[in-house]
C-alpha cells in the first residue's frame, strides 16, 4: 500500500524546542543552497548564516521539502546533501503539494519558504535578495510568486531589497498593488541586492530592530500580510552600480538568446555574474546574506520581546 504524503510540518529538535518554549524562530531558504551559489560556498554560507543567528539569540529554521515531507530545521547532513545534490526542484507555493505527494526534494524559494514559516508561525525570514516583476515582463508576464505571497502571509523578509538583474520599479509598483509594506532599514533609498541604491525610494523607513518589529506585530495582528525590510548591502562590500549592470545587461542578452526561461533565469544569471565579475558577484552575495542574518536575528528577538 503506498503511504500517505506527509501532512503537516516536521521541525527538528531544536526547532521544536524553541517552538515550545517561546523563543526566537528565523525562517531561511535552500535555494540558496542548490541554485543560487556553487560548492562548497553554498554549504558554508548556510552553516555561517544558521550560527550568526544563533549568535543574535535566535533559532533559525532552513526550510525545504524532503522525501514529500515539508521541513522545518534541517542538520548539517541533510544541509550538505542537498548542497551536493544536482536537479533539485526550486519548490515554490505552487509546487508544494506536488513535491509531497510525490514525495519528492524540493528547496524552498521565498514564497516557498514563507508557505512553511507561515505553518510554523515564524515571523521572521532572511534571504539574499527577493524575487519580482522580470525584466521584459511586458511581453513574458514573468512575475515572481514572492510578490503575491507577500500579500497573503504574515511574514516579514528580512532581504538587500530585490536581485539586480529584475526590473525594480516594476517590482516596486506590484508590491505597491499587493499591498505589502516595504521599509527601508536605515534608508529612504530601496537597496538592489549588489548595489545600495536602486534609484528608487522606499515608501517608509525604520531605524532599530524594535521599530520593525513593532510593524510586522501590527501587521500580522491586524491580518495584513507579510513586509518587506530592505537592508542595503554593506557599503564595503557593494559593487559599482554601472560596471554590474553592463554585466547584467549582457548576461540577460545570453540568456534570451540561449532561450533560458522561467525558473531557469536567476541560477543562470547568477552562475554567470560569478564567472564574469571573477568571484565578486558571489563575494557581495555572502556578504548581504550574512548582514541580513544579523538583523533577522535582532527583528526575531525584539518582535518576541513584545510579546
Amino acid at each position: 500500500m503506498t503511504p500517505k504524503p506527509a501532512l503537516s510540518l516536521t521541525c527538528s529538535e531544536e526547532v521544536a524546542a524553541a517552538r515550545r518554549e517561546g523563543r526566537p524562530l528565523v525562517a531561511l531558504e535552500t535555494t540558496i543552497l542548490t541554485h543560487g551559489m556553487p560548492w562548497p560556498a553554498n554549504v558554508e554560507t548556510a552553516l555561517e548564516v544558521e550560527a550568526i543567528i544563533r549568535a543574535g539569540g535566535a533559532v533559525p529554521a532552513t526550510m525545504a521539502i524532503l522525501e514529500g515531507v515539508p521541513r522545518a530545521g534541517l542538520t548539517r547532513p541533510e544541509l550538505e546533501a542537498l548542497g551536493r545534490a544536482t536537479g533539485v526542484a526550486k519548490a515554490s507555493r505552487r509546487d508544494l503539494a506536488v513535491l509531497a505527494a510525490r514525495r519528492a526534494t524540493g528547496a524552498t524559494t521565498v514564497a516557498g519558504t514563507m508557505v512553511l514559516a507561515g505553518m510554523a508561525n515564524i515571523a521572521v525570514f532572511v534571504t539574499g535578495g527577493l524575487g519580482g516583476v522580470h525584466r521584459g515582463a511586458t511581453r513574458s508576464l514573468d512575475i515572481s510568486a514572492d510578490l503575491t505571497e507577500l500579500s497573503r502571509t504574515p511574514v516579514g523578509v528580512v532581504c538587500a531589497g530585490v536581485k539586480s538583474i529584475l526590473d525594480i520599479g516594476l517590482t516596486l509598483e506590484v508590491l505597491e498593488t499587493q499591498g505589502v509594506p516595504v521599509l527601508g532599514y536605515g534608508t529612504d533609498r530601496f537597496p538592489a541586492f549588489y548595489v545600495a541604491d536602486s534609484g528608487h525610494a522606499v515608501p517608509a523607513r525604520v531605524d532599530s530592530p524594535e521599530e520593525a518589529a513593532r510593524v510586522l506585530a501590527i501587521q500580522r495582528a491586524w491580518g495584513l500580510g507579510g513586509l518587506v525590510l530592505a537592508n542595503p548591502i554593506p557599503a564595503a562590500e557593494a559593487l559599482a552600480g554601472e560596471a554590474i549592470e553592463a554585466v547584467i545587461a549582457e548576461t540577460l542578452a545570453d540568456a534570451e538568446a540561449q532561450g533560458v526561461r522561467g525558473k531557469a533565469i536567476t541560477p543562470f544569471v547568477l552562475a554567470e555574474l560569478n564567472r564574469r565579475t571573477d568571484g565578486q558577484s558571489l563575494r557581495a552575495n555572502i556578504a548581504l546574506i550574512r548582514h541580513n542574518a544579523s538583523l533577522g536575528a535582532a527583528v526575531a528577538v525584539a518582535l518576541a520581546a513584545l510579546r
